[in-house]
């Protein structure tokens, strides 16, 4: 039973180590873990797929009633699922509990997405369930996840989802852009991470004044990482050529009189209710993109 003792050896050890060193005992699971799920892969192929069930049984009399069956094979699936070394990185980062959500994706693409958004927003079980009952990762461009799959640099609009989702948990009827407005003020750091990465809120309804006319940007807000502003406008119609036509003159605005020297472009994002594949087809200025939305009742 030398595979036996080599798992209970490190258990005990994982264990000392959690009640010592807080700050760390998550990376230390996770590895604790992973190495047992080689272990018991490699005690399998010599002694039977029953060998989890006997170690199951000692281990939870000798070390505690966590390390069930069930657990023995969530650890095996951790070596069986992430045994390459280009997950490494990832997996070494994101706690065990998160593990066990990513795992059963199975698809490879899917779980290095959500891999990714635990490591940059320090994600929660619950946050990082929400993102995928969301089906945050099918709702990315087609060409967003061609990029993931080559690890190309991504740009701003690469991860601003379609559809967007805003929560109505009051079920309003939606009849006015105000009205839409409202509902995602109510929750403003959710409607951000629908955009992507990097998005802050600077003003809604931002007052210009073009001549002696005074117009209002429904949203303005600013990418830190593209160092960029983003016009954001609200439509509760089909979009519609006389939009395009508007947020390019919001943006041309802002270009003029907001953006200093080291900054890049305006980007604009029309978000609709439905969208029209032909107007924006045949749009000139790339850095206007639409948006569909999409209203729920729980986020």
């Amino acid at each position: 039973m030398n595979h036996y003792n080599e798992i209970k050896e490190k258990l005990i050890e994982n264990e000392m180590y959690e009640r010592v060193k807080d700050y760390s005992k998550e990376r230390s699971r996770v590895k604790t873990y992973f190495e047992i799920g080689k272990i018991l892969t490699e005690a399998g192929t010599h002694y039977g797929e029953d060998i989890i069930g006997e170690y199951s049984k000692r281990l939870v009399i000798e070390v505690g009633k966590k390390y069930n069956s069930r657990t023995l094979r969530s650890m095996r699936q951790l070596y069986f699922t992430f045994k390459d070394e280009i997950w490494k990185p990832l997996v070494s980062k994101t706690s065990w509990t998160n593990l066990l959500i990513i795992m059963p994706l199975k698809e490879e693409n899917k779980m290095y997405y959500y891999l990714n958004q635990c490591l940059i927003y320090n994600l929660s079980k619950r946050q990082l369930q929400q993102k995928i009952k969301s089906k945050e990762y099918e709702r990315l461009p087609e060409k967003t996840k061609e990029k993931l799959v080559k690890k190309e640099e991504s740009n701003i609009i690469d991860f601003v989802k379609n559809p967007i989702l805003i929560e109505n948990k009051y079920n309003y009827e939606i009849i006015s852009e105000k009205a839409l407005q409202q509902l995602i003020l109510e929750d403003v750091p959710s409607f951000l991470q629908e955009l992507g990465k990097g998005f802050a809120f600077i003003d809604n309804e931002y007052k210009i004044k073009i001549g002696n006319v005074c117009n209002y940007i429904d949203l303005l807000l600013f990418n830190i990482d593209f160092n960029c502003y983003v016009v954001v406008e609200l439509k509760v119609t089909e979009l519609k050529k006389e939009h395009i036509g508007q947020i390019q003159v919001y943006m041309n605005y802002i270009d003029k009189n907001l953006r200093k020297m080291n900054q890049e472009k305006t980007i604009g994002i029309i978000i609709c209710k439905k969208e029209n594949k032909y107007i924006i087809e045949y749009c000139s200025d790339k850095r206007i993109l639409t948006r569909t939305y999409t209203l729920i009742i729980d986020k």
